[in-house]
């Protein structure tokens, strides 16, 4: 291509700019062609040791490799590294982690101004000190009953006593002094991953990027000469929709939908100007600023992925993951709610059926006008 033949550049630094030279290797940083150009590369390099998906996501140079057992990823990433060092290209060690999929491979956040030492979850009035650590413990996680002021002087945690459990911190051995480090969750594309599944991890994340979104326009958002309606706007485009990014694939139970709730009219009274003194419901304020509960645009944001998933070919890879079962004996108790069954509770409650999906004015229409 003319734009790659002979191309020149040079450093920019913070006094003069370098002297030129040729470019030999790269893409243009900037240009239209360059992630194209990217992947047509990539796409012949791996094709002797690509397995195809779901075992493989490649999303320009972010590859996740999932692997059945450590041996299995062993393999895998061994045939991977190999294969683009031949090339010339470089496995960034460094940046590659490893993440065990599974119960209790999970890393609870910390939430609330004084998270449990046990559960990591807000504590309220009911809760003891724990004397070696000095952290607050809910008396559900701290194994009392009866009164708490007896033993608050001699109390000690599950974590001082018995050891914070090792939520599945593995590292990998590539071998040749190779290892890569283990993680309990992992930022993909925007999203926080937990290795034992859930939204809570992605719903704390959420939060915090929308506290620090909501910061960056506070001085519009706060003004008071402007309107609400226009807050809202700015509002659900650049503070919610970083809340709730991702929220497509989130399977959210009672407690992360009520974080969200509680951060969003949080948020909205701080706009509005409005003080809980004053006795103005939320629905009363959302209508003023013109949008919708967080909740139904979660729901909303489902809905629509999976009317985009349904009208897929039956043969798409995406339509079989999303009905495949995982193998293995299943625990006591009932099991977890899975997202397919959360996106068939919320289509039996708008009177919709999968045929549906086809008819796309339909489909919109279920879940009615936005805010």
């Amino acid at each position: 291509m003319a734009m790659y033949k002979r191309a020149r550049t040079a450093v920019r630094t913070k006094d003069v700019n370098s002297g030129e030279f040729e470019e030999k290797v790269g893409v243009h940083q900037g240009s239209v062609l360059s992630p194209l150009l990217f992947v047509a590369v990539m796409e012949v390099l791996a094709q002797n040791v690509k397995e195809g998906l779901p075992w493989e996501l490649l999303y320009a140079d972010d590859l996740v490799l999932i692997a059945e057992s450590m041996d299995g990823l062993k393999e895998k990433m061994n045939k991977w590294k190999a294969c683009m060092e031949t090339k010339g290209l470089k496995v960034n060690i460094g940046k590659t982690k490893v993440m065990a999929s599974g119960k209790a491979c999970g890393e609870v956040e910390r939430t609330g101004k004084w998270p449990c030492a046990v559960c990591r979850k807000g504590v309220g009035v009911n809760s003891i000190q724990c004397t070696m650590c000095t952290e607050w413990v809910h008396q559900k996680c701290s194994g009392l009953r009866g009164s708490l002021t007896s033993v608050a002087a001699a109390f000690k945690c599950k974590v001082c006593t018995e050891g914070a459990a090792d939520g599945g911190n593995v590292e990998l051995d590539l071998g040749d002094g190779v290892k890569l480090e283990g993680v309990k969750t992992f930022c993909y594309l925007g999203d926080v991953l937990n290795g034992e599944g859930g939204s809570d991890s992605a719903t704390v994340a959420g939060v915090r990027c929308a506290w620090k979104k909501f910061r960056e326009l506070s001085g519009m958002l706060m003004r008071r000469g402007v309107s609400l309606k226009l807050k809202g706007k700015v509002y659900a485009a650049c503070v919610r929709s970083v809340m709730i990014y991702g929220s497509e694939t989130w399977v959210m139970n009672l407690e992360q939908q009520r974080r969200l709730e509680r951060v969003d009219m949080r948020l909205v009274r701080w706009m509005c100007g409005v003080s809980l003194r004053e006795r103005k419901t939320n629905d009363e304020l959302r209508k003023m600023m013109g949008i919708e509960p967080v909740i139904d645009a979660v729901k909303r944001n489902r809905l629509r992925w999976f009317g985009h998933v349904l009208r897929k070919d039956e043969s798409d890879w995406l339509r079989r993951v999303m009905e495949m079962n995982a193998e293995g004996s299943r625990g006591w108790g009932r099991p977890r709610k899975t997202w397919l069954k959360m996106v068939e509770e919320e289509m039996r409650a708008r009177g919709l059926t999968r045929r549906d999906a086809e008819n796309r004015a339909k489909w919109r229409l279920s879940w009615g006008p936005q805010g």
